[in-house]
């Protein structure tokens, strides 16, 4: 299955990295210490430094001076070789450790002291100048006696003194026992129901038979009563639910809550303001995003911060970016566009169905029944455009489609016209890091098919919706579509390189069908030329089932040429049957989300959740939001309405997905500079920020030892260290913003 990026750790490193309390249970083996000496009482023997870190023995505790400059993190450490690791078996690793100035994150580590030098725990804690004690649990999955016990330091523009005492790895303790706080058995919306929409709920019980339930306002007063319907056991989550439908209850309000089985559901309202507010701040997150600008306070207060990437020290920049080596003689003025995720990396490939869709909430505004041009208008998102008399949404979507195009290989030189797939740090970074901060080397890796063909769809579209506001910049953009498309047939499988995942994601594709196909429709709804529409009616794509049950997304983009082949305005021959397509697939969505109790178009094969599902569950129901546009039928429009319900808290974790939204809501994810969980100097995700969402594979180590075994729903946490499930992204929140706007047009 493909993978939004790859791990940092070897695929044999099942580890873990949980903080603990009290264990539970008797040990299985006897207790056993690793690390020689953890006390410091009278020497630092046999721990050894990197040459450039001076260390001393101060109080009882061993500290290290650091030197600033560095520009990775193992460039100064500290670390004991020749530890000891039995497969299979639980350890606590546990420290005291300080730091001054404060705010300093070490990376701890247990690994192994040669190369590979494969990672089995990893932890980042933000230090404080008074200390703290640091307590984990993880689970070694090999047996070596070359392990090391390390604590990475460098990374860092300034100089810094790390202190750290009572290191011990004590083997033999029993694993923790993880078990994630689902609140109340009643599991609703927690934001809000439209006031003619559907209304649902998941009811965890273990009885069989229905039971009654109650609908209550604000004041306590029951305001709807029934009985709830049981479904048995949900293969989604292992749990015996049954479910309620309060549908009939149609007055607005606040502070709602349902009541069955002695339980009252987390607060919602009945209502539209919600939406509204959601559209607004799912597309906001695009501004404290973006690279090569400063971010402003005046704008988003708390997050202002100083420019990414702009060739100011400790940056190398993105003003003058090098090749890989080997790759090429040229360098590139790359400035701008979005970072991707939790790093400092920008991608064409990502970067594309992200601008894709943005640009498509824009369209459908346009062309849709309940669309509406002015709640997307100038001024609605606060940026630093607002008031050019262009819609916020297509500035910001401009933002990244400027970046794209910089991406393009210039003419005269090899592969002129491709795209280049991505740029970013040679090496990996650590948490927390501003993206002012990074000092790595940036680097253009090689241009591929995939990117490239993106490059062209996007442009294409572009070229047709920026028209009216600006036709220099949409004749450029289709000039460069044109140019990508050209040079994607004569170089067809150029491939990205699935061993191409060190300092950033290697988004990884074999198969550039679906990225033609998609190139192709854009660029034939455009300019309306025979040469794309014949491409378009050649492809064996064109009537194929592109609409698959784990949704469309970076890998899959054959179902966003047929969504715009649908509902945008063309001449193709056989457009009927286009748009049955659509519907067919949405009434294939709207039968697996009646078939999933907890109500939504989603249910992966062998239920394996996957990397960013809670996309994978809003791009399916963009599929039945559209059919609803298509057709007008409203089972259409009710069915992708409630699939907002799982996202919003209807689950079996009973959270929302989406920062700010809820009365618990995620609010950890992985961010190097969203980062407040690790450094209380910095702020969390901002107001809507989507959650990537459960992920059967769990390739981090913090989930690997808090959810190993988990089923499906389950394979979720809110930490900032579980960067496989817990990441942010801008193709996520795309189709976060997308259906946002589409339930707010229903209000």
């Amino acid at each position: 299955m493909k993978r939004r990026r790859t791990t940092l750790l070897t695929t044999a490193a099942l580890v873990a990295a949980a903080l603990v309390t009290v264990p539970a249970g008797p040990a299985a083996a006897d207790e056993v210490e690793q690390v020689k000496n953890g006390t410091f009482d009278d020497s630092s023997a046999p721990w050894w430094t990197t040459s450039n870190v001076t260390a001393e023995l101060s109080a009882g505790q061993l500290c290290a001076d650091v030197p600033g400059g560095t520009a990775n993190r193992w460039d100064a450490a500290v670390g004991q070789n020749d530890i000891t690791l039995v497969k299979g078996e639980s350890y606590r690793f546990s420290f005291t450790a300080s730091g001054v100035p404060e705010g300093h994150a070490p990376r701890a580590l247990v690994g192994l002291a040669v190369e590979p030098y494969d990672t089995y725990f990893e932890a980042s804690p933000a230090v404080s100048v008074s200390g703290d004690t640091y307590t984990y649990t993880f689970t070694s999955p090999v047996d070596t006696a070359q392990g090391q016990v390390g604590f990475q330091l460098g990374g860092g523009a300034d100089p810094w003194r790390f202190c750290m005492d009572d290191v011990s790895l004590l083997g033999g303790v029993p694993p923790e026992v993880y078990e994630p706080d689902t609140g109340p058995r009643v599991r609703v919306n927690q934001v809000a129901y439209l006031p003619a929409g559907p209304k649902n709920a998941t009811l965890v019980t273990d009885s069989t038979e229905p039971m009654p339930w109650q609908l209550r306002n604000a004041d306590g007063r029951t305001v709807a009563r029934g009985r709830s319907v049981p479904r048995g056991t949900d293969v989604s989550s292992g749990q015996n639910v049954q479910s309620i439908d309060f549908g009939a209850y149609r007055k607005r309000g606040e502070g709602f809550t349902l009541v069955a089985d002695g339980q009252t559901s987390r607060p919602f309202d009945i209502g539209t303001a919600a939406y509204e507010g959601l559209r607004a701040d799912a597309l906001k997150y695009y501004y404290t995003q973006r690279s090569g600008i400063e971010i402003l306070g005046s704008l988003r207060p708390g997050y202002a911060r100083p420019a990414g990437h702009v060739d100011v020290a400790p940056n190398q920049g993105d003003g003058n970016v090098p090749c890989q080596p080997g790759l090429c003689d040229y360098t590139l003025d790359v400035t701008g566009g979005w970072y991707d995720a939790g790093d400092h990396g920008k991608y064409v490939i990502n970067g594309g169905i992200a601008t894709w869709e943005l640009l498509s909430t824009y369209e459908r505004s346009l062309t849709a029944r309940t669309g509406s041009p002015g709640r997307l208008a100038d001024g609605t998102l606060d940026i630093p455009e607002s008031g050019n008399k262009v819609p916020d949404i297509l500035d910001e979507a401009r933002w990244e489609l400027e970046f794209l195009l910089k991406m393009q290989v210039p003419a005269g030189r090899p592969l002129a016209g491709m795209a280049h797939s991505k740029i970013h740090d040679e090496q990996w970074t650590g948490l927390p890091l501003l993206p002012s901060q990074d000092p790595q080397k940036r680097e253009l890796h090689r241009p591929t098919t995939q990117a490239t063909l993106n490059l062209a769809a996007t442009a294409a579209q572009a070229a047709r919706l920026y028209r009216p506001y600006d036709r220099a910049f949409a004749a450029e953009a289709l000039k460069a579509a044109r140019t990508a498309w050209k040079a994607a047939l004569a170089h067809p499988d150029t491939y990205p390189s699935e061993t191409d995942g060190t300092g950033g994601g290697a988004y990884y594709d074999s198969d550039a069908q679906d990225e033609f196909y998609w190139a192709a429709a854009e660029l034939y709804l455009t300019t309306g030329d025979k040469e794309f529409a014949d491409h378009v009616l050649g492809s064996p794509l064109h009537t194929a089932d592109v609409f698959g049950p784990t949704g469309f997304d970076w890998s899959r983009t054959a179902a966003p040429a047929r969504l715009d082949l649908a509902t945008v305005a063309n001449r193709l021959p056989g457009r009927d049957k286009v748009r049955r397509s659509v519907v067919e697939a949405a009434d294939a969505y709207l039968a697996t989300l009646d078939a999933q109790p907890y109500g939504m178009p989603y249910a992966p094969a062998g239920n394996a959740y996957d990397w960013g599902s809670s996309s994978q569950v809003l791009n399916n129901a963009v599929v039945v939001a559209t059919a609803y546009d298509l057709t007008g039928r409203s089972r259409y429009r009710d069915g992708a309405v409630q699939s907002m319900d799982y996202i919003l808290g209807r689950n079996a974790l009973n959270q929302s997905y989406v920062t700010g939204y809820g009365e618990v809501a995620a609010h950890n994810q992985h961010s190097r500079w969203y980062a407040h969980e690790l450094d209380p100097n910095l702020p969390g995700p901002p107001k809507g920020t989507l959650a990537g969402g459960p992920n059967s594979s769990i390739q981090d180590p913090y989930a690997q030892s808090r959810l190993t075994g988990c089923v499906g729903q389950f394979c979720y946490i809110d930490d900032i260290q579980s960067w496989s499930t817990n990441e942010t992204a801008v193709n996520w929140n795309a189709a976060l913003a997308w259906m946002a706007s589409f339930v707010a047009d229903q209000g």
